[in-house]
């Protein structure tokens, strides 16, 4: 049976300019994932080792000290992907009212992303929901700075925005349109809360970074706040207790690989 598209392409005209926008499929796919043998194998490893990592945060003295140390690291590897020059030493000198190495507006903006990241854990813990409406205040904790403060912190866009290129005409992604975006946010809260039905959490924060990403909600720090939704989506549904994972380490390193299957999934 031939799978069916990921989404669709529909053509948007702005400002008398026309071009083609991408519009996803709802999660979980249909008809559901292709389990190879190879790829199962790996699910299950990736469990055991998430399992062993959350172990951790139980046994360790110091697993405070840890955790302190381990979401400032997602925070600078995170804002790096985005252009960022701050490094953790960067970050802990501006934490501590110091001179950091790199411009202040870098280590601010980092600064911005652990507190993001905070707000989210925080609300987790007194039982909020990952929700749309969590997604958004992490959103205005992370702008709430000089340079973000223009770019609708907290609020979904109103306008069309592109990935690459200098236009919606020749970018290399036009995320969906701006009249799309809440039927494609309703649809992503749904699969967040398994409606219609549930999906293994391992898969689920894969499957959920890649909507979000594609949908593109926010003007600006989709993808930090995109990477933030993995750690997020993994201690909502009990598999972290703790945010003891940077994944943006894996895709710092690796960041075309990453690019390039981020692309693959909207083919």
């Amino acid at each position: 049976m031939k799978r069916p598209p990921p989404g669709r392409s529909i053509v948007v005209t702005t400002q008398g300019e026309s071009f083609r926008a991408f519009v996803p499929a709802p999660l979980p796919p249909k008809p559901p994932l292709e389990w190879s043998p190879a790829l199962r194998r790996k699910f299950d490893d990736a469990l055991v080792a998430i399992g062993r990592l959350d172990a951790v945060s139980a046994l360790l003295p110091n697993a405070e000290l840890l955790l302190y140390s381990f979401v400032r690291q997602e925070a600078v590897l995170s804002s790096q992907i985005e252009g960022t020059q701050s490094s953790l030493a960067d970050l802990l000198l501006f934490e501590a009212d110091e001179q950091p190495g790199v411009p202040i507006e870098d280590a601010r903006e980092v600064s911005r992303c652990v507190a993001a990241m905070a707000h989210g854990l925080n609300r987790l813990r007194g039982g909020f929901p990952l929700s749309l409406r969590l997604l958004r205040e992490m959103h205005g904790e992370l702008l709430d700075h000089p340079r973000g403060r223009g770019k609708a912190p907290g609020d979904f866009r109103c306008s069309q925005v592109w990935i690459g290129g200098t236009r919606p005409c020749n970018a290399v992604f036009v995320p969906p349109p701006a009249d799309k975006l809440a039927e494609c946010l309703d649809q992503f809260e749904r699969f967040l809360h398994d409606d219609p039905e549930p999906t293994s959490p391992l898969v689920k924060a894969a499957l959920a970074h890649v909507q979000f990403e594609t949908i593109h909600p926010f003007l600006d720090g989709n993808g930090r706040i995109g990477r933030l939704l993995i750690v997020l989506q993994l201690v909502a549904d009990g598999v972290l207790r703790e945010p003891m994972l940077y994944p943006s380490l894996f895709f710092k390193t690796h960041r075309a690989l990453y690019y390039e299957l981020l692309g693959d999934v909207r083919l």
